[in-house]
């Protein structure tokens, strides 16, 4: 007996990428983006921190070796905001800023993912996403 897709039937066949939904998500990365960079610019950290941290969120990838619904769970765990925006407060509340610039690495990194329309992944694959489907579209 075949698992039941996480995808329900009627979200699976619609046209995400065209919805004025998913503007507004990827106007809202763009948005995110740019005030993280900004926020960066004033810690007055080096950018080359920036450049050599902004890939490690997508190290995460590394879970698909052990599946997609286990690499979408450990993708998706990272690539939410939640973990961020814990460590800028953390940074903040304990007065440990030297940990809020590689929080703004990590929105800045998740929001220009969204920018670009790679979302949070289903189980289906790495290609289904909660922004529609990303890559080549099968006939």
């Amino acid at each position: 007996m075949a698992a039941a897709s996480p995808v329900p039937e009627s979200v699976a066949f619609l046209p995400a990428r065209d919805s004025s939904i998913v503007f507004v998500l990827r106007l809202e990365g763009l948005v995110t983006a740019a005030v993280t960079a900004v926020l960066y610019a004033r810690t007055g950290a080096s950018w080359w921190l920036f450049a050599a941290l902004w890939l490690a969120p997508d190290l995460s990838m590394l879970g698909y070796l052990a599946g997609p619904c286990r690499g979408a769970r450990v993708y998706n765990a990272i690539h939410s905001y939640v973990g961020p925006v814990a460590l800028a407060i953390g940074a903040l509340v304990l007065h440990a800023e030297r940990f809020l610039p590689a929080a703004l690495i990590w929105i800045n990194h998740i929001a220009v993912d969204r920018l670009l329309g790679f979302g949070l992944k289903y189980a289906d694959g790495f290609g289904y996403t909660h922004l529609g489907r990303v890559g080549k579209q099968r006939a």
